[in-house]
């Protein structure tokens, strides 16, 4: 008989589910994250093109003179981008747009390699 979704096991399942989860989240992102954010000196303007084994689907090219676009941008970036496609933003721009993108992306992995982030979380929450 299975556990129904209020039983301590099912809650214990779901919590060691969620741990692994996060776990191999981790394990993913933190040989691409770059030893320090002031490796992120790219652009604060102007067009990106994001190469296609970052952007495999919908847009490709972002417009960072445009809210929507640079955080639609960053956000793309973060989750699929390797350690060179990370250095290529901007260090500011990433700090700026934090307190809203630590929502849509694993905000524990970042935020633990990152204090400045961190801090810019606490700030905005």
């Amino acid at each position: 008989m299975a556990a129904d979704a209020h039983s301590p096991a099912f809650r214990t399942d779901r919590a060691a589910a969620e741990a692994e989860d996060l776990a191999l989240y981790r394990q993913k992102f933190q040989h691409r994250l770059p030893a320090s954010l002031n490796e992120l000196q790219g652009p604060t303007q102007g067009l990106v093109q994001l190469p296609l084994h970052v952007a495999w689907s919908g847009m490709t090219s972002y417009d960072l003179d445009q809210p929507r676009q640079r955080m639609g941008l960053y956000r793309t970036v973060l989750h699929e981008g390797l350690r060179e496609d990370l250095t290529r933003l901007n260090q500011d721009l990433l700090l700026q747009l934090w307190p809203t993108l630590r929502s849509l992306v694993g905000r524990s992995v970042w935020e633990d390699a990152f204090p400045a982030l961190a801090a810019r979380g606490r700030a905005a929450a």
